[in-house]
């Protein structure tokens, strides 16, 4: 099948942007993907006629409201081929379903003494919650070190992990790397050395890879709406039933409790719902089902084909250029690519590209241990979605070199 690149790109309007008279080149996905039309009207269509409360009333507004709420848990469910639908709790994003597990999970199960493993290469927001965690339970955290080619020394996990391992929490691909990391073969490992949980942060690999957790044996698996095409606001935890059904509540409020007294203890909702406190964010869960069937219509396969071939030439012709400098392995990665232009600062790059309409991410990409084993305080990064293509990878290539002789001028 040809790849149907030019339908794509009519289905997402910020495409139309213009910047400084510069037709908008949006490398910046893995920070936040941009939105197809799809996805827009059924956000606008709930707003505008299917606005209600959920789990709320009985009245027909409500119910509808409801089930296009369950509909989706379903859908995702699917998507990632959970095993019960129970096991899907939405969340604001990546970050608050990692916090939703420390605290929860964390806080209940964890004792003085226990370690908590991950690994040098993860996101702030899966190295933050388990530090905060180990002050208050007394606990170690012990990480898995990067190598010079920017995959990790796997050759350590089996002497990090050990009888007191509780926690091993990993990020599925690099969001400043790039690397894909071998997650299959890694929890199996993990789990034949011992009985310790497997988080995986999946936030930068849910859009360029299939994603089966009963394969993958993890217990806990976590990404974003706004990573795949979905509004922002909205996320997935995914966690193994006998887990979530024995986990407290993190967040209490209305609609995650069976019963309330002034006099006898209160009792908790079931599983899922008992994680999901408050008034969820329906249109953003309508907006990632949404985005889970536009994906699914134009084929994921297909999808990660493309990118495959796409992030391919983009590394051999940025490759090419003088003084750069690519970070990460240049087989088995995602769509991003991070680099830098000779001892020219992240954010000159960023700035000057911005001149002609193209957007990258610059900084230290909520990564500062990279950072530091790098020793750079900051990097350039693109990073491809099903809507890029090799004319934009050339414009920014030709600009690149501009900018480079500019610079060095």
């Amino acid at each position: 099948m040809i790849y149907p690149i030019s339908k794509v790109r009519l289905d997402f309007p910020t495409l139309t942007k213009k910047i400084n008279d510069n037709k908008l080149i949006y490398f910046d996905s893995a920070a936040s993907s941009l939105k197809p039309n799809y996805v827009i009207d059924h956000e606008m269509n709930y707003y505008k006629y299917e606005y209600s409360a959920v789990h709320r009333g009985i009245h027909t507004m409500s119910r509808e409201a409801t089930d296009k709420v369950e509909q989706v848990r379903r859908k995702i469910a699917n998507f990632i081929n959970a095993k019960q639908t129970e096991e899907i709790i939405f969340t604001k994003g990546t970050t608050e379903g990692i916090n939703l597990v420390a605290y929860s999970w964390g806080r209940t199960f964890l004792c003085p003494g226990d370690n908590i493993v991950i690994t040098e290469m993860e996101h702030h927001a899966n190295i933050i919650p388990w530090q905060m965690l180990a002050k208050e339970k007394k606990i170690f955290i012990k990480y898995i070190p990067l190598l010079p080619n920017g995959t990790l020394d796997l050759s350590k996990l089996p002497l990090l992990i050990d009888h007191n391992t509780r926690l091993f929490a990993i990020t599925a691909a690099s969001n400043v790397l790039g690397t894909i990391n071998p997650i299959q073969d890694i929890i199996n490992q993990v789990k034949n050395i011992s009985n310790t949980l497997v988080l995986v942060d999946g936030a930068q690999y849910i859009m360029h890879q299939k994603v089966d957790v009963q394969l993958l044996n993890c217990d806990f698996y976590v990404f974003s709406g706004h990573k795949i095409y979905g509004p922002t606001g909205i996320g997935i935890l995914y966690g193994k039933k006998y887990l979530l059904d024995i986990m407290p509540p993190w967040e209490t409020g209305g609609s995650m409790i069976k019963d309330v007294s002034l006099i006898k203890e209160t009792t908790f909702n079931y599983v899922p719902w008992k994680f999901e406190a408050g008034s969820p964010n329906t249109a953003g869960i309508i907006g990632l089902g949404a985005a889970i069937d536009y994906i699914q219509n134009i084929g994921l396969k297909n999808i990660i084909s493309y990118e495959k071939l796409l992030t391919k030439y983009a590394f051999d012709i940025l490759n090419n250029i003088p003084n750069i400098k690519i970070y990460g392995p240049k087989y088995n990665r995602i769509s991003l690519i991070s680099f830098n232009l000779g001892n020219h600062h992240a954010y000159d790059i960023g700035s000057l590209l911005d001149t002609y309409g193209i957007a990258i991410r610059t900084g230290h990409q909520c990564a500062l241990p990279i950072m530091n084993y790098f020793k750079v305080s900051s990097m350039c990064r693109i990073s491809l979605a099903m809507y890029n293509d090799y004319f934009e990878i050339d414009k920014l290539v030709d600009i690149l070199v501009k900018i480079n002789k500019i610079l060095i001028n």
